[in-house]
């Protein structure tokens, strides 16, 4: 009996370590799922006025992804509510942690894009991106979150939103000062983004050049009634780093007039 014992209690503590390396959706601990949302700070584009956190946290909890570039996201806004942080709001409604990063003030508060993390985050920074003088784009942001993976390995997270207008002259500074700032982190990195570019723009060339994008024949992501260009995208360095096993472009038309891109990489050793 006492040597059943002791091979009941070993085989039970190989599997508590087994459980704790690996991923909380039972993947192994190297595999990571992104996902890149312009929420349009939760208004869905059929209710004018209406604000629906519980629309845009069902999207992400059905994806259970380990990371979100968030875009569009209003904190403390009139027309959102003053008393509402969204980026906080989803971060609770999800299970996840947040970083917010200010665009643009607006309505009273503040106006951007975030990262939800399903990993604790030890550190996140916010930077601004440059715009062309006398340029009358909207002032544009970086967020980025270095988390720990459970395999003890550290990566980078980061969210973006480039640039409307036309010519591309303010995304192409925005997307160049992007790349430099990723480009010293030290460790993995992932980008989303709604980067308001197509594939073979300028902007987009930039973005290759400096990162590798989750597909190369990229599905359309807007409008969501009938998606005919593709601007959001999910980008990794180095390009040794990953390797991508999926790439879908989200099918939900009612929540945002975006819609949600995933993807699944393997952290590669």
């Amino acid at each position: 009996m006492k040597h059943y014992l002791i091979t009941l209690c070993a085989l039970l503590c190989a599997c508590s370590t087994h459980k704790a390396v690996t991923g909380t959706q039972g993947m192994a601990a190297d595999t990571i799922k992104v996902l890149t949302y312009n929420i349009h700070h939760a208004n869905p584009p059929s209710k004018k006025d209406v604000i629906d956190l519980d629309a845009i946290a069902n999207v992400i909890k059905q994806q259970q992804p380990d990371f979100v570039a968030l875009q569009e996201v209003d904190v403390h806004t009139g027309r959102s509510g003053r008393d509402v942080d969204e980026a906080a709001v989803l971060a609770e409604k999800t299970g996840m942690h947040a970083r917010f990063a200010k665009g643009i003030p607006y309505g009273g508060g503040e106006y951007g894009i975030a990262v939800l993390s399903r990993y604790p985050i030890q550190q996140g920074h916010a930077y601004a991106l440059p715009s062309a003088p006398g340029s009358k784009g909207e002032p544009r942001a970086l967020c980025t979150v270095t988390v720990k993976l459970p395999n003890g390995r550290q990566v980078m997270m980061a969210s973006t939103h480039l640039d409307v207008l036309k010519p591309e002259t303010d995304r192409l500074l925005q997307i160049r000062a992007i790349a430099g700032i990723l480009g010293t982190a030290g460790m993995p990195v992932i980008l989303g983004g709604d980067f308001n570019s197509k594939p073979g723009s300028a902007t987009i060339q930039v973005l290759d050049s400096a990162f590798t994008r989750t597909c190369s024949n990229c599905a359309f992501t807007i409008p969501v009634d009938k998606p005919n260009r593709t601007i959001d995208h999910i980008a990794y360095a180095p390009a040794n780093a990953f390797k991508v096993t999926a790439h879908t472009v989200i099918p939900e038309r009612y929540a945002s007039d975006h819609l949600p891109v995933a993807a699944t990489l393997v952290l590669l050793q």
